[in-house]
């Protein structure tokens, strides 16, 4: 885009604020953005807590590492421009998915510390909190749902972070749960009290989930 046609651009104001949406939504917008290596479990609890949020009325949404290549991202490879790319392009979504009042969940192993820094720029630190699931190296290729680990170790998958790519770990996530210590159920244990603290719901409680009888 030239400076000319940048110069052109207008931003349009909405006649709908944030408190309106939610007053209307019961909850305040958040991004929350799970890292950790490949098979720590990240997708697994994204989608059982999509499924307790939903089950207690409050709309949410998983953004999931593998979905978003399929469409947003499926120009995108692994060198590390293209993870850049490809958090920055995730991060974007989140925003003006928490703009529209929508709670974010956003499982990406985001091994670049940078990369993670700037997701939290684009979506604002009032919005953005940070889970490590620090599941170990040793137990993720253990898991290997996809046989990519391995695939990794014989050279015939170049780029994989934790086996020729770097995974540099958060410092000070807002939460960190490693599935070595915590059962699944701990570890959703640990993620709902954690969106009990961290979120204002205005609705006059959060229900238990099916799940939770």
């Amino acid at each position: 885009m030239t400076q000319k046609n940048q110069d052109m651009l207008v931003w349009h104001s909405s006649q709908v604020n944030a408190e309106d949406r939610e007053q209307l939504l019961g909850h305040t917008p958040l991004t929350l953005w799970m890292t950790g290596l490949s098979a720590s479990g990240k997708s697994t609890l994204a989608y059982a807590l999509e499924r307790w949020l939903i089950d207690n009325e409050h709309l949410c949404y998983v953004l999931d590492g593998d979905n978003v290549r399929h469409g947003l991202n499926s120009n995108l490879g692994f060198s590390s421009e293209d993870r850049a790319e490809n958090i920055r392009r995730v991060a974007e979504v989140a925003k003006l998915m928490n703009e529209a009042g929508i709670i974010v969940i956003a499982a990406f192993i985001s091994p670049y510390k940078k990369d993670r820094e700037r997701a939290l720029k684009v979506i604002g630190s009032e919005h953005f909190r940070e889970v490590y699931v620090s599941t170990s190296l040793a137990t993720c290729e253990k898991r290997d749902p996809k046989g990519m680990y391995r695939m990794a170790r014989t050279g015939q998958l170049l780029n994989f972070t934790g086996v020729d790519s770097p995974y540099e770990p958060p410092l000070h996530p807002d939460l960190q749960i490693d599935t070595d210590l915590y059962s699944f159920e701990q570890s959703m244990e640990l993620l709902q009290g954690f969106m009990r603290h961290t979120m204002r719901f205005q609705k006059q409680h959060v229900k238990k989930a099916k799940s939770d009888l």
